[in-house]
């Protein structure tokens, strides 16, 4: 058994996109017209055969509650490996991202946390 697919919930399909590809730097790899939304999908461009990432919307009252909840007590909804979280602290601030937690050393683990655009809070996270 091996994970292929994860999920995050967006407010906007479109500027989510921007946001994964453009600013945190994952490729495009699928995109599917499914009626008003669309199966969409980015990878790391080190892994392109590896996990997804859906790009999901957030329409069910129950995805909404639950990202304002952890947005509200500061949980990242997702959490990504980067090879030096200063060095992408630096590089994402430059472009306009906004942190809520700068980078923290916990013990054999430095993580940062990031607003996606989207809804979301993310972390990003090296050993």
């Amino acid at each position: 058994m091996r994970i292929t697919l994860t999920s995050v919930h967006v407010d906007d399909q479109e500027k989510a996109l921007r946001f994964y590809t453009d600013v945190l730097g994952f490729v495009k790899k699928n995109d599917v017209p499914l009626g008003e939304h669309r199966w969409l999908t980015v990878v790391s461009p080190e892994a392109p055969d590896g996990v997804e990432l859906v790009l999901e919307p957030d329409q069910h009252p129950a995805a909404q509650a639950y990202k304002k909840g952890l947005v509200a007590d500061g949980i990242p909804y997702n959490s990504f490996t980067v090879a030096d979280v200063q060095q992408e602290y630096e590089r994402l601030t430059a472009l306009g991202v906004r942190f809520t937690q700068p980078p923290t050393q916990m013990g054999p683990v430095t993580t940062a946390v990031l607003d996606d655009t989207c809804g979301n809070l993310v972390q990003i996270a090296a050993m």
